[in-house]
């Protein structure tokens, strides 16, 4: 499954699920390095 996290203000990151950590963050596999950010909220138009 994809997830999208915020890494600091601007900058995005995509890629594979991994888990979501004790404090909120969700981890994400892009290639061999993973990512901790926070998750993107859902946006209804």
């Amino acid at each position: 499954m994809l997830k999208t996290i915020m890494i600091g203000r601007y900058l995005s990151i995509q890629g594979e699920f991994v888990r979501t950590t004790t404090s909120g963050l969700v981890v994400v596999k892009v290639g061999e390095k993973t990512y901790a950010g926070r998750p993107v909220q859902k946006r209804v138009a």
